[in-house]
């Protein structure tokens, strides 16, 4: 029994592994049409969401059966509790993902367009950082990577909220353009909600590592 459940769980890993580098490069394939407004590029991102929803069903399904079949202990349960959480969390990323990249096609739609009221780059250059971060310290099982990851959180927070002035201030000098500039204040949430996210992985890796759980503790914030 132990090396059946060593085997299904080295298994696992590997499955998860692979959907966070999946869904590490979709993120950023959106983010590079975001910043050069390429539609084709963003037409790929959209249709490659199927795949990330398939393989996250997947690995849900693993996760259950090897509970049920082995009624692991200890370490070994939680790191399949783990895995239950950043699976269904990177599914929720590439779904913000695509989200994105469906904004990018809508604002190369519109027939009135401007500027960015915000600066996008920084942000999702910001953003970027952070979801890399995450999964990292969990490729590498690295908690100093993954605390520094939940500290960035509230920078991009800031800037949400600095973004969410400057499209109101946008709005009342571009009334005209308010279709156009509130598309971006949709991105700029869908990036603020992949920072949670990637914090929420960062969140779970130290659970995973020291089994410490630091959300509602000054560590990381929950972000539901």
């Amino acid at each position: 029994m132990p090396y059946l459940i060593r085997k299904e769980i080295e298994r696992l890993k590997k499955s998860l592994l692979s959907l966070t580098a999946l869904v590490e490069s979709r993120f950023q394939s959106s983010l590079q049409s975001l910043l050069e407004m390429d539609n084709e590029l963003a037409a790929q991102v959209v249709a490659g969401d199927n795949e990330i929803d398939e393989r996250e069903v997947a690995l849900e399904e693993d996760c259950l059966k090897i509970m049920a079949l082995h009624q692991p202990l200890a370490n070994d349960l939680r790191l399949i509790v783990s895995v239950l959480k950043i699976n269904n969390d990177l599914e929720r990323v590439a779904d913000l993902t695509v989200n994105m990249a469906s904004r990018v096609q809508d604002l190369n739609a519109q027939l009135t367009k401007t500027e960015s009221p915000y600066d996008l780059a920084a942000m999702g250059h910001l953003v970027n950082e952070m979801l890399r971060t995450s999964l990292d310290s969990l490729v590498k099982e690295d908690t100093v990577l993954a605390r520094k990851c939940i500290a960035m959180d509230q920078e991009v927070d800031d800037m949400h909220r600095d973004n969410f002035a400057a499209v109101k201030q946008a709005v009342r000098e571009q009334p005209e353009k308010i279709d156009y500039i509130l598309l971006y204040l949709s991105v700029s949430r869908y990036l603020e909600r992949i920072a949670d996210l990637a914090t929420n992985i960062a969140e779970d890796v130290v659970y995973l590592i020291d089994a410490e759980i630091i959300r509602h503790h000054g560590g990381g914030q929950e972000n539901s």
